[in-house]
């Protein structure tokens, strides 16, 4: 178990930004609990992720803007979490960017409908930036303060 905790602290923040580039809220709430533990720092932890979840939104946004007919190929699939995601949209607006941080599912969707639907980079960009920070806030600082309840659950 040390040696696992060892290697999670050495290469954490890699597997942290890795994982987060791609939305991922998991590796940012282990990355509390290891912090609170003393393996990782929190800050670091929340710096590495907020901007990896930045890059990685934006850069699938441009990508659904720059290659519209490639990506709907890949979209056929997923109809159902395409409209769902239309809907959030249109329900929520630009709080949408905010929203969809958060829901499993349709968090990598966003970015690509949005740069599909002609939305405005340059807006998206400013919106996911805070987006992005709120996101680091809210998902590390609450594993962080709530690591104490689950490593008594694990003990």
């Amino acid at each position: 178990m040390e040696e696992i905790l060892h290697n999670l602290a050495l290469y954490g923040y890699i597997i942290l930004a890795v994982y987060s580039f791609g939305g991922g809220m998991v590796a940012l709430a282990g990355a509390g609990i290891l912090s609170a533990l003393g393996k990782m720092d929190i800050g670091l932890s929340i710096l590495v992720a907020t901007v990896a979840n930045f890059i990685g939104d934006t850069f699938l946004f441009y990508l659904a803007q720059t290659n519209k007919k490639e990506v709907l190929k890949y979209l056929r699939k997923h109809r159902r979490k395409i409209a769902y995601t239309n809907l959030l949209m249109r329900k929520y607006g630009w709080m949408a960017v905010f929203l969809q941080k958060y829901i499993y599912g349709v968090k990598t969707l966003v970015p690509i409908v949005m740069g599909l639907s002609r939305y405005d980079f340059k807006k998206f960009v400013v919106l996911n930036f805070f987006a992005s920070i709120v996101w680091g806030l809210v998902v590390g600082l609450g594993s962080y303060w709530f690591s104490a309840a689950v490593r008594a659950w694990f003990a």
